[in-house]
């Protein structure tokens, strides 16, 4: 599988975006939406796009696995966000400026505490040996999953550290159309960043599992990938998110040659999402356990739920249990 670029801060929108005062279709108490535009965002033009990759923006929690005291371990994104001081001058200034250029942060002083453990993301920007707010006053970051931490209960479920592996989903090598979910190393997904999807995630758009039998799996950024994308024009976006089989997705995440990550989501045109049955869930699936399996039937979590279904199928995604 190709391997692609790692989510490590905010992803560029292929348009350039407005911003309007009305109450966000996507983030709860977010009084202003943004909307894309009908102009190209110059940087498409840079990172030609045309030739780029495309794959299916997921709708979760971004997560990344990268060493923790000496072994590989899955890694919650935590944003560091200012205080409640801080966010009013923010604001006021955006406002008065309608920018968020020139206004100086005092990153000591106006940002929340985080856990010690907490690491900013890569490319974060230093000054003086702090991290850089970003356009939006957040630092991107992240904290390790530790098993204690009940926050990150569902992150917990996937993974293994005394197995060293996550529950992952991807697509097959053998058959494009079918999907996987299998165990695999943690040391194999090293400097990956992927998404966290099921049950109690993000409202549950692909309708995995249920409250008695929660469902959550890990699936690579980059690994889904969208077979016949629309040109970059607006019109035509619009129409295959609305017409198409295959645009019944969140968003579209093209990966350019360059390692330039660019994006469009159904909020930026003010399409619903989700809206009916996506196309993720209604995708086959079989469980695979492959090597030395036997180290699964012993593991905790979704791993030891998932391994006595080795070899078995399922229509469609969202059909998945392990419970039969």
């Amino acid at each position: 599988m190709r391997r692609l670029g790692s989510v490590q801060q905010k992803i560029p929108c292929v348009f350039l975006t407005d911003v309007k005062e009305e109450a966000s279709r996507k983030r709860e108490h977010q009084l202003f939406q943004v909307v894309a535009t009908e102009n190209v965002n110059p940087v498409v033009l840079e990172a030609n796009i045309d030739c780029a990759f495309a794959t299916e923006k997921l709708d979760g929690t971004c997560c990344y696995v990268a060493l923790y005291q000496g072994q590989p371990y899955l890694w919650a994104r935590l944003d560091r966000k200012p205080n409640k001081q801080a966010e009013k001058r923010f604001k006021k200034h955006q406002h008065t400026h309608k920018n968020y250029k020139d206004f100086s942060w005092n990153v000591e002083e106006d940002f929340k505490t985080v856990p010690e453990t907490w690491i900013p993301a890569h490319r974060v920007k230093h000054h003086n040996g702090h991290p850089i707010p970003d356009q939006l006053g957040h630092i991107p970051g992240w904290v390790p999953v530790e098993k204690s931490n009940r926050q990150y209960c569902w992150h917990s479920s996937v993974v293994d550290y005394e197995v060293g592996a996550a529950l992952v989903l991807q697509p097959t090598c053998d058959d494009e159309d079918m999907l996987e979910i299998t165990a695999v190393p943690l040391a194999d997904l090293q400097e990956q960043t992927l998404e966290l999807i099921g049950t109690s995630v993000n409202g549950n758009p692909y309708g995995l599992g249920s409250k008695k039998q929660p469902v959550h799996c890990l699936v690579p950024h980059g690994s889904i990938q969208i077979r016949n994308p629309p040109p970059v024009n607006f019109q035509q976006l619009c129409s295959w998110f609305q017409e198409s089989s295959e645009g019944r997705v969140e968003g579209i995440v093209w990966h350019c040659n360059d390692g330039t990550l660019i994006k469009i989501h159904r909020h930026h045109l003010g399409l619903r999402w989700p809206d009916g049955e996506t196309c993720l869930a209604d995708r086959p699936v079989v469980i695979r356990f492959e090597g030395t399996i036997d180290i699964y039937s012993s593991s905790k979590g979704l791993l030891s739920s998932f391994f006595p279904l080795n070899g078995h199928r399922f229509s469609r995604l969202q059909d998945v249990e392990y419970e039969l």
